[in-house]
Order: C-alpha cells, then structure tokens, then sequence
C-alpha cells in the first residue's frame, strides 16, 4: 500500500515521517520530543511488557537508547476518522552495546486538537517463529 487518498485522511509519507520522529527522539536522547509525539494515554506493548508514555521517554534519561535505524516495509492501514495504523519493520542498532536488532511494528496514530499523537505501538521481534 503506498498511502491513501488525502480526502480519507494522511498518507504513508505523512504518518511515516511523525514515526520516524520518534526513533530519531531515541538516537538524539530528546525524552520531550518523544513525550511530545505520544498521547497522554499512549500505551505500548513490547517483550518487556507494557508501557506509557512516561516510561517510553523516560528510557532516555541516560542519553540515546538508538544509535540507528532504517524502517522499511510500511503499510497505513484506515481504522476509522481520525486514526491510522501504520505497520513496518524496524532494523536497528542498540546504544548502549551496538547490537543489531529488528522488529515489526504496529503503531496507532490518533489525530486530535494537538495533531496526530501516536496512541499505541505493539513491537514484535523480528526473529520470532513464523505463524503456521
């Protein structure tokens, strides 16, 4: 899917771009940036378990916790007036240790009076079994 018309909402570029700011808030280490993206009841889902958004900034409070990314196979996905779900997989390196690491993601985008606000976001290792 390479977007959808402006008339039903944003496009892939559009929501693609706000994600983007999110990673580049983890190689920056900028925690208000990442707080500034995510909507006050934002909750994510992750291996570790659940977060919100001030455990999502507050891995920051020691410096970046990326060092890199690259996103790559994203799809928008219309969930109804105001919201997106944007799908992709993250290919990155770890800050602390260098590691290489990647993931599919699925993260919901809420638009509201302040713009769009990532609302929710699902992280699933890349390296898991496939579903039968």
């Amino acid at each position: 899917m390479s977007g959808q018309d402006k008339s039903d909402g944003p496009d892939l570029q559009e929501i693609l771009a706000l994600e983007e700011a999110v990673w580049q808030a983890l190689v920056s280490g900028d925690a208000a940036a990442d707080a500034a993206l995510l909507a006050p009841d934002f909750l994510g889902v992750y291996p570790s378990g659940f977060a919100g958004r001030e455990d999502h900034a507050g891995q920051l409070d020691d410096g970046p916790s990326v060092a890199s990314y690259a996103l790559s196979e994203a799809r928008l996905v219309p969930t109804g007036a105001g919201h997106v779900l944007l799908c992709y997989r993250a290919d990155y390196r770890w800050a602390r240790d260098g590691a290489a690491s990647a993931m599919y993601v699925s993260s919901l985008w809420r638009r509201d009076a302040n713009g769009w606000r990532n609302l929710f976001s699902q992280d699933t290792p890349a390296d898991a079994a496939p579903v039968p």
